[in-house]
């Protein structure tokens, strides 16, 4: 590590969640330690992260950003793998141990566990107390589970977040949607299926389309297509 790079991976003394963990998914980014940080991550008191992370922008930025960074640090160093990735209370983050599905299914998507996967009732409550106010759809577009069909990773921000997400969105769809024309099918990730009720339901996805790629869906059946779960670590926005 150069100079310039310890200066980059100082300890934030303002305790700015939200650097630390741009911090984090930089350093994988850049295959450097992670040590200092998630032990950083752990040890932030439950109080000042959730005194820290007031507004659903600060939670959305925050909690993307550590659940691709965990999930790269867990399957790349510690060689953690599916189901057990997903399930295991393996990050540590002000003092609770949480599992990625407790990050995006509790936090992210609002307590949408699948059945019989909900946490005990008191880390339940503890995710109700840092979950956000309303889900953002648009998570499922900058959330990566290390598989080639998964969007790419981004860097997220409080400052940049609607932008990022937007561009996160529309990137994806345009790279991931073909319009039959003739067939009035429109071919789709399907993200758009294993999520539907986070989308508003077929009609929902739809509309999203025609906002987002800047096209008529009226009379389009959607064809979800296959997804690849061939593993594709570390696949970052160029």
């Amino acid at each position: 590590m150069t100079g310039d790079d310890t200066f980059l991976f100082l300890k934030i003394n303002d305790m700015d969640v939200n650097k630390i963990s741009e911090q984090l998914l930089l350093a994988v980014k850049m295959e450097e330690p992670t040590t200092s940080l998630v032990e950083e991550l752990a040890n932030v008191s439950f109080g000042d992260l959730r005194d820290t992370l007031t507004t659903d922008t600060h939670k959305k930025a925050f909690w993307i950003n550590a659940y691709n960074a965990y999930f790269q640090i867990l399957r790349k160093e510690q060689h953690v793998d599916k189901p057990a990735i997903y399930k295991e209370r393996l990050v540590e983050i002000a003092g609770q141990k949480l599992s990625l599905d407790d990050i995006e299914h509790g936090i992210l998507r609002q307590g949408k566990f699948k059945e019989g996967a909900a946490p005990p009732i008191l880390l339940r409550n503890l995710i109700e107390e840092l979950m956000v106010a309303t889900v953002d759809y648009r998570i499922h577009f900058s959330l990566n589970c290390g598989a080639k069909s998964c969007p790419p990773i981004a860097f997220y921000s409080v400052e940049k977040l609607e932008q990022q997400l937007e561009m996160a969105t529309i990137g994806f769809l345009e790279s991931e949607t073909d319009i039959l024309t003739d067939k009035k099918e429109a071919h789709v990730t399907a993200l758009f299926n294993w999520f539907e009720e986070d989308f508003g339901g077929k009609t929902g996805v739809l509309a999203i389309l025609a906002e987002k790629l800047n096209v008529n869906m009226e009379g389009f059946q959607l064809v979800y297509k296959e997804y690849s779960w061939e593993e594709d670590l570390g696949n970052f926005v160029v």
